[in-house]
């Protein structure tokens, strides 16, 4: 039985994992991952300012102008504290982050301990859509890492089954 899952790369990183999807805890947000990544999607990845261990990969707004999926998400699944090897995704409605008039979607790879979910708008649940495998975690630390030191990247997504 196979399981759909995220192929998630980065080369100058070297960083080359897997994610399942969760879509038994995170029906929507899996919907959503799973309609955006109809294709594999080059999405601009740096490491985050606020939450800790993350790359942050906010999906470009002009991937998002017109598309069904676009759409308000709930909170399923739900964190303040992502664990290493989670994948999540989060929800700002339009005008919340310094009145931003897009809404915001981004997909957080997080990588060690200590992560929070607090912004300067204050705390924001956001939703564990994917896992990395257990035995890839490592891999993800140390390919984040170098990502950290390096600055900006170009983070590949991609559908595949497991």
């Amino acid at each position: 039985m196979t399981k759909p899952a995220i192929r998630i790369t980065e080369p100058r990183s070297k960083l080359s994992v897997t994610a399942l999807l969760l879509p038994e805890k995170a029906p929507d947000n899996a919907a959503f991952l799973l309609a955006y990544l109809d294709k594999p999607r080059l999405v601009a990845g740096i490491h985050a300012m606020w939450t800790g261990p993350e790359i942050s990969c906010p999906v470009p707004v002009a991937d998002l102008e017109g598309q069904a999926y676009a759409r308000p998400l709930p909170a399923e699944n739900a964190t303040l504290t992502p664990q290493p090897g989670d994948i999540v995704l989060s929800y700002v409605p339009p005008r919340v982050w310094a009145g931003t008039p897009n809404a915001i979607f981004d997909i957080g790879l997080y990588y060690g301990p200590g992560a929070r979910l607090l912004f300067p708008i204050g705390w924001l649940a956001g939703s564990v859509v994917a896992q990395v495998l257990p035995d890839e975690r490592e891999h993800l630390a140390a390919a984040c890492g170098v990502i950290r030191r390096n600055g900006a990247c170009d983070v590949t997504f991609s559908l595949v089954e497991v």
